[in-house]
């Protein structure tokens, strides 16, 4: 069983509380728009870091980390990108990815709302952290929290670490 801590938007600001809130967790996925190397290396020296970069991050980012990650973890299969659309609405680049081989967890940012939802078409779980940064127009900010255990995604945490400044 491992523990996830998931966030994105950090857009360079990395909020304290979020070292708190994943303290237990064993790996931290960031989905995209990070905004400073500084904050990735910070997550790093913490918790080992899966993480893809969004649309504001710029060439440094980009160059250590992917825009699609793709990877297995227990026996889940997980796709993160930054910019995925939600279900019914997925972006080019991610539905083609989705019509290639539909993966049981995808993970998106971008939105800056923080939704959890089951796919039937695809028969995966649908996940976006919401905003944990201060820039953007959520009022809160979120990130999420769940475990893998073999195949199954289970006790899932919405977290709410305080109001957008």
């Amino acid at each position: 069983m491992l523990k996830i801590g998931l966030l994105s938007d950090t857009h360079s600001y990395l909020d304290p509380k979020i070292f708190e809130y994943f303290k237990d967790v064993d790996e931290i996925w960031h989905a995209g728009d990070i905004g400073s190397i500084e904050v990735t290396d910070a997550l790093k020296k913490f918790k080992p870091l899966r993480a893809v970069y969004g649309n504001i991050d710029d060439h440094i980012i980009r160059s250590e980390f992917p825009e699609f990650n793709r990877f297995s973890i227990e026996n889940v299969d997980v796709l993160i990108t930054h910019i995925g659309g939600k279900p019914g609405k997925y972006s080019k680049p991610a539905l083609d990815a989705l019509e290639e081989k539909a993966p049981k967890l995808f993970i998106c940012g971008h939105s800056h709302i923080l939704l959890v939802k089951m796919d039937p078409k695809y028969n995966m779980l649908w996940m976006n952290p919401g905003a944990c940064g201060i820039k953007g127009f959520h009022q809160v900010k979120t990130i999420l929290r769940f475990q893998i255990n073999g195949d199954k995604i289970q006790n899932l945490e919405a977290i709410e670490i305080g109001k957008r400044i």
